[in-house]
């Protein structure tokens, strides 16, 4: 079973005055594919602490999966791309662009997303967008593919070829 850790960045929600509610829609999607969610964490845009703890949960093997909402677009502070990729070892930026793509058909402002994806050793991080309804469209188009990218970068997959 594949593990995943989700990662919220709001300002508001660590203060405790806004609900955080596309990280439980994170946790909904990722347990029906089959995911052990092992963490859900609610963090200040503070581009140190969230790169510390995405370090520490790939560092550590915490998760072979590592999902984050919010914290993409131009507000002066969102941080979660940059923190992304402070940690990072290689970009994948084939998913953020997937996720622009598709979201650019319900709504133009998708081209406003500043999300990042990268490998931190066997670690995919994954920037998802802050609003419930972006981060369900987002992780219908990629959730499916993620599972194989994950079986290869584990070490897993034994042929990547496919047959359709």
């Amino acid at each position: 079973m594949l593990s995943a850790a989700i990662i919220t960045s709001s300002d508001s929600g660590y203060r405790g005055e806004r609900e955080d509610l596309s990280g439980p829609v994170i946790s909904e999607m990722l347990k029906a594919a089959g995911y052990e969610v092992k963490t859900m964490l609610l963090l200040p845009d503070e581009r140190q602490m969230l790169a510390d703890t995405m370090k520490k949960i790939c560092d550590e093997h915490q998760a072979d999966l590592i999902l984050t909402t919010g914290g993409t677009g131009f507000s002066m502070r969102d941080c979660m791309p940059e923190a992304t990729r402070d940690v990072i070892e290689r970009e994948v930026p084939g998913i953020p662009e997937a996720m622009r793509t598709f979201s650019m058909q319900i709504t133009k402002r998708a081209m406003l997303s500043r999300s990042a994806a990268g490998i931190r050793q066997s670690t995919l991080i994954v920037n998802l967008p802050g609003s419930p309804k972006a981060v369900r469209e987002c992780l219908e188009v990629i959730l499916p593919e993620l599972k194989h990218g994950l079986e290869i970068l584990k070490g897993d997959a034994v042929n990547c070829a496919r047959k359709d």
